[in-house]
């Protein structure tokens, strides 16, 4: 820097210092008529709009002429500033485009002194204008990082607790008004409409997407890791429980079980449960999506194992052990149950013909001896069939 360009400097420095509350007006009111964020005083009031901007020119101008400090450094202000901002929601576009205006108005009021100089300083002039707009320049990067940096932390610590207020809902803490309002507040939700709790049975390392899927089909969800598997919130609004299952057998790729619709947050631990009880009945690694109304017998089975088996051994141990012929024998017990016991439905079903349907009744009949006729019998072969197929 030339001794000319510093001693320019310094004057220019000096004439608007002693003038810098009527400067600060001039960018306090450009300021707001370019920018509806900062018109409107929220959040930013006009007293704080005011107090800032003249800080800023002060250390602007002090930094640009060279001068001793006095109100502070301008790393640190820029630096307070943009985390301030960020706190405070404003958009950074709105605070560069501040920060812009200040400029413009800062180099109109120096071109005032500067006007009409002899053609010998034109090149002099050209390096304090450069000068003033690295020195803005260097505000406005400042506090942009200083923005950025703050903004990351505010979501960690908003994703935090909002993952902390789920996890809070599914230990069934939701029953405590306070939490469930709280939970409902961070998760943007009401606390009274539809919804359901999903548990997939997923690994950690490829967590499902069905975020984005779920939105186009209307419905909210949020979802967390949780030992070893996933959880998720869904918030049905007008979508029935099935468009809920239907997306999540095309999107999540692994097993999961859902459970019945509830209306109120306080009611999510218990619908975990209710969903982990739908999951256990769908063996591993299946990609099987369930609701629980859909698996109520096999939840219930599934609750009590050692009943479980005793069915499968009473009423269907002699067809089990019969060797090569069991698979055949099972399956069509299975059609002819879901047949309502006719005959000929199974037949149609099982692409046979009638007589082998009967033939092959008869020999289950024979090898568990119970007869076809009963209802016991009926009820017992269809409850031991679905205790058969659960995942041990």
């Amino acid at each position: 820097m030339t001794d000319g360009e510093l001693s320019l400097r310094s004057r220019l420095a000096h004439t608007l210092l002693a003038d810098i509350d009527r400067l600060t007006g001039k960018v306090v009111a450009d300021i707001r008529a370019h920018s509806p964020a900062y018109a409107s005083g929220r959040p930013v009031s006009l007293t704080e709009l005011r107090a800032v901007c003249r800080d800023n020119l002060v250390l602007a101008l002090e930094d640009f002429g060279g001068l001793p400090t006095s109100v502070g450094d301008i790393e640190a202000a820029a630096t307070e500033t943009g985390r301030r901002r960020a706190e405070q929601g404003m958009p950074l576009d709105s605070v560069l485009q501040a920060y812009r205006r200040g400029g413009r108005v800062l180099w109109q009021a120096m071109a005032e002194p500067l006007r009409g100089p002899a053609a010998a300083d034109q090149d002099l002039v050209l390096e304090v204008a450069g000068a003033l707009w690295e020195t803005i320049d260097r505000f406005s990067t400042v506090m942009s990082d200083a923005y950025r940096l703050t903004q990351l932390d505010l979501r960690h610590r908003q994703d935090s607790r909002r993952g902390a207020l789920f996890e809070a809902l599914l230990e069934g803490r939701g029953s405590d008004p306070a939490v469930a309002a709280a939970a409902a507040a961070a998760l943007g939700l009401p606390p009274r409409d539809h919804f359901a709790v999903v548990v997939a049975d997923q690994d950690p390392a490829a967590p499902p997407h069905p975020v984005p899927a779920l939105q186009a089909a209307g419905m909210w969800s949020f979802w967390r890791p949780r030992a070893e598997r996933y959880a998720g919130l869904v918030r049905l609004g007008s979508a029935e429980p099935y468009e809920l299952t239907r997306v999540l057998r095309g999107e999540l790729g692994g097993t999961a079980g859902i459970s019945p619709p509830f209306e109120e947050l306080a009611a999510a631990g218990t619908a975990l449960r209710l969903a982990e009880r739908a999951l256990r009945t769908l063996p591993p690694s299946s990609g099987v999506v369930a609701q629980l109304d859909e698996r109520l017998v096999e939840a219930a089975l599934t609750g009590d194992p050692e009943i479980a088996e005793r069915l499968v051994a009473r009423y269907l141990d002699g067809v089990l052990r019969c060797g090569s012929e069991a698979p055949v024998l099972l399956r069509t017990l299975r059609v002819w149950l879901d047949a309502g016991c006719s005959a000929l439905r199974a037949a149609e079903e099982l692409c046979c013909h009638r007589n082998t349907v009967l033939n092959r009744i008869v020999r289950i009949v024979e090898l568990t001896g119970w007869p076809s006729e009963s209802g016991e019998a009926r009820l017992g072969w269809a409850l031991a069939l679905r205790a058969a197929d659960l995942p041990r």
